[in-house]
């Protein structure tokens, strides 16, 4: 033990004993205070981790890992978080894209048989081919081109949006609406239907072809589901910084409880009608995601035996 100089035996004693005890409790002190050290940084930062290479490994393994605890501050906090937000985008786009084959095959599906069942018939001789025939042939071959097109157009437009998508540029929006509405010139002729323009003059920075996509998706929903004698009525006007178009027909009353699923891809009201008219469930969903990437809003109005369809565009 340590000696100290002028002190008898006893005072050695009590000297070292006291000494003792000071290293004692000393020694507990940093024992209990290493343990609880320990502790957290095994809590905070050490187990967060193990808990991201095990649910990496989930994913290797094609399994979905349940969301981890997001305990830890700082940059392990921060990557938990967005570990947890890959992965429930992983999940959601999985989703998504098992819908989407499975919502494809049944759409091509049809078509597709009724193409093969009339080809066979015909090589077989079983039927004679007439051009009624060749024409409703020719309508199902394109109905299928029409599709697979707006299933791409679609995809670009998600893309666009995903991606924050802003090569856009200033152009007046009824010279847009106006070319979109000559292009239904000869249809609307054939159809003996009325198109009305109140268009006010604006210029929006806008992208012109997904704008034009959307005018031109939303006339030709008007005249495949025109049902009356009323003209469709497309108008225009800016209100509170932000530029609204709505496109008016009359048609059969769209339920309440329907008007925010037609805008979701494949989604039809009455699916054997949409069928006829040549309709794929997809040029409304195009018309929500190109008004999505534009920040504008759209909706559906249904009253009085007329359907509209307006949409808002912000003036930057």
């Amino acid at each position: 033990m340590l000696a100290m100089g002028n002190l008898n035996n006893m005072q050695q004693e009590q000297f070292n004993s006291l000494l003792f005890n000071y290293l004692l409790i000393f020694s507990s002190i940093t024992i209990i205070t290493g343990s609880f050290l320990h502790y957290y940084l095994t809590r905070k930062i050490v187990r967060p981790v193990q808990e991201l290479i095990n649910s990496t490994k989930q994913i290797q393994n094609g399994e979905y890992p349940k969301p981890i605890d997001t305990v830890a501050a700082g940059e392990i906090g921060v990557l938990t978080e967005q570990f947890n937000d890959l992965v429930k985008q992983l999940k959601t786009n999985n989703t998504n894209r098992s819908q989407l084959v499975s919502n494809l095959s049944h759409e091509l599906r049809t078509p597709l048989t009724n193409l093969n069942g009339y080809l066979k018939a015909l090589h077989d001789g079983i039927i004679q081919g007439d051009p009624e025939l060749y024409q409703a042939l020719l309508n199902e071959s394109k109905r299928i081109k029409d599709m697979v097109e707006q299933i791409e157009f679609l995809k670009e437009w998600g893309d666009f949006s995903s991606y924050q998508y802003t090569e856009y540029e200033i152009k007046n929006i009824t010279e847009l609406i106006e070319q979109c509405a000559a292009m239904f010139q000869f249809q609307l002729e054939r159809k003996n239907i009325s198109l009305i323009l109140d268009i006010k003059d604006c210029s929006l920075r806008v992208n012109a072809d997904g704008i034009q996509q959307v005018v031109t998706n939303l006339i030709d929903n008007a005249l495949n589901h025109y049902e009356g004698t009323a003209p469709v009525y497309i108008k225009g006007n800016l209100q509170n910084n932000f530029y609204h178009v709505s496109v008016s027909n009359p048609g059969p009353m769209i339920p309440d409880k329907e008007k925010n699923l037609i805008f979701e891809r494949f989604y039809r009201i009455d699916s054997s009608r949409n069928r006829q008219t040549g309709g794929s469930g997809l040029g409304l969903a195009i018309v929500k995601e190109i008004i999505d990437s534009h920040s504008g809003e759209i909706k559906v109005f249904s009253e009085n035996g007329i359907n509209t369809f307006c949409f808002t565009l912000p003036v930057k």
